[in-house]
């Protein structure tokens, strides 16, 4: 093994290792990602897989990474990040064509909207947020730490403090441990309503009934604080931009280096072999790879004890969540609820949610769980070349769908392969539904059925989330509670990314934690070890007088 080279190696080089990478070298370490792919993101990432275009690979819309100080603490605007708004950030076209809801950053907007629609339910929507924002605060106060009991519970009293709900605490318990679909039919009375909220409260994975899920409803009243953006050149951009910002601090990446496994010494971590089987040591190991990928891959099970084996074994990982069709088209949608003429219209801002009803959303979730992909998928369009032209060629398209439910291991022993094709067609004929002008104007498309999201982005059975966002799998219980603090029971090697705690999406909660329980654990030895080294020098000095004295 070549000699120390690096105090801290990233073992995967998505937006919470680039993060994470970024915040040690600005604290002075030498650090090095590894990168398995040619190039950085992981899935955050944009590609010219359809030629001409900049297609995003993984996610699109960034919305939660605008709560934290990681954009400013990294500098990205300075290497390269333009942000581009999506405002609205969704909207909701009724399937009859009778009329349409935005969702705008501007709350007053958006109540305007509403109640076009529905008086009342603009009216329950200003309660939705007056109820939701203020405890939303504090949880994401309780997302940019690690996770605890004190953190989260500390934030949700916080947040009903200064909204002057605090006598209402049973009330936002039962909202909290509610499935969102119950919140949400008790909240609105329309159908938009109900099927709008619905279909963006399931981008997170739960699906409408499951107990515990709530806020997976209540949080989306953030979104008036931190609206919806797109870089300007497609999602990667953002993580490009890391990459620019960890190198100006004198950090390294390398790509094309697939890790085959992390190097234990005495239960130490003290660096990584490369499947090529270069050997490079580091004193501190950060894995953003999944948590099952790093502990019993990289890893390995000899190396870790045989409870925490099985317990890593029954992380629900989940059978696959949702897949895409990214295609290339000599149009915008044209919808009937919003006639454009197929050219840039605000309704392509944002998320375009094609979703009739809340059962709709029910059904295709039962289809997946009898392990067939929904026979009607709820889809969401994105059409990003309409605010941000460089991303397709002139008078070209980019059009984006994305869709639920579709199990990964397909019943019956059916085959991806031999399948997808026709899902991907099921899948542009709901957005021919809403705009007939698409049907033929779509020049190429990419297809990420579950499974090719796992070939591509190494997510395991195609959960764009690694593990599912279930109560029992978030904040301190993820993604087990032992391994919750980014820590892991090898010394030395930490973990950050989707697998931990705040969970998926484009957020970097999880990478901005990580490198201060990594910086703090530094910290604490380093004093441990200047504590015990005074104490042995002042010993030393005590028995050197005493012997002094005797003499």
């Amino acid at each position: 093994m070549s000699p120390t080279n690096y105090d801290a190696i990233v073992v995967g080089g998505g937006h919470n290792g680039l993060t994470c990478a970024g915040y040690l070298a600005r604290a002075g370490q030498r650090v090095l990602v590894l990168e398995r792919r040619p190039i950085v993101g992981g899935a955050v990432c944009t590609e010219e897989v359809i030629p001409g275009y900049k297609i995003d690979v993984g996610s699109s819309a960034h919305i939660m990474i605008h709560l934290t100080p990681v954009i400013r603490d990294l500098e990205l605007e300075k290497h390269g990040l333009e942000y581009i708004d999506m405002d609205p950030f969704a909207f909701y076209p009724l399937p009859d064509g009778s009329g349409s809801i935005s969702f705008y950053r501007d709350f007053a907007k958006t109540y305007e909207s509403i109640a076009r629609i529905s008086a009342h339910d603009a009216e329950a929507y200003r309660r939705f947020v007056d109820f939701w924002r203020p405890i939303n605060e504090g949880v994401f106060e309780a997302f940019l730490n690690p996770p605890s009991m004190t953190g989260l519970f500390g934030g949700v009293a916080k947040g009903q403090i200064l909204s002057g709900q605090l006598k209402d605490t049973v009330e936002t318990v039962r909202r909290l441990f509610s499935s969102y679909g119950q919140l949400i039919a008790e909240t609105f009375e329309s159908e938009a309503m109900r099927a709008a909220m619905t279909w963006l409260a399931a981008q997170s994975g739960p699906p409408p009934d499951e107990l515990g899920a709530g806020d997976f409803f209540g949080w989306h009243s953030m979104m008036h604080t931190s609206g919806a953006m797109h870089p300007k050149g497609g999602s990667g951009m953002l993580t490009q931009a890391m990459a620019r910002s960890l190198e100006a601090a004198g950090g390294t990446v390398r790509l094309n280096a697939p890790v085959k496994r992390i190097l234990i010494r005495g239960n130490r971590a003290v660096g990584v072999e490369l499947e090529d089987g270069e050997k490079i040591q580091a004193r501190t190991v950060i894995s953003n790879a999944h948590v099952v990928t790093t502990l019993l891959k990289m890893v390995g099970e000899e190396n870790l004890p045989s409870e925490m084996v099985r317990r890593i074994q029954q992380i629900r990982i989940g059978n696959g969540f949702g897949m895409t069709v990214r295609c290339a088209a000599s149009a915008l949608p044209d919808y009937i609820a919003a006639p454009s003429g197929g050219h840039p219209h605000e309704s392509h801002h944002g998320l375009q949610l094609l979703c009739p009803t809340m059962n709709y959303v029910r059904d295709a979730f039962t289809d997946y769980t009898c392990g067939m992909p929904s026979t009607n998928p709820a889809v969401i369009a994105m059409t990003f070349s309409a605010i941000d032209p460089v991303v397709a060629p002139p008078g070209k398209h980019t059009v984006f769908l994305w869709a639920q439910y579709f199990p990964y291991t397909l019943a019956n022993g059916t085959q991806w392969s031999n399948i997808r094709e026709e899902v991907a067609d099921n899948i542009l004929e709901v957005l021919y539904r809403y705009a007939p002008n698409m049907r033929g104007a779509i020049i190429d498309r990419f297809i990420q059925t579950p499974l090719d999201l796992e070939q591509r982005l190494a997510l395991i059975n195609g959960n764009v989330m690694h593990v599912e966002m279930s109560l029992d799998q978030m904040f301190f219980f993820r993604p087990l509670p032992e391994l919750a603090s980014y820590r892991t029971p090898v010394r030395g090697l930490y973990l950050t990314g989707a697998s931990t705690h705040p969970g998926g999406g484009v957020f970097a909660a999880s990478g901005y934690n990580t490198a201060r329980v990594v910086l703090g654990d530094q910290r604490r030895k380093k004093m441990l070890w200047t504590g015990a080294g005074l104490a042995t020098a002042a010993a030393g000095a005590w028995v050197a007088k005493r012997r002094l004295e005797e003499v």
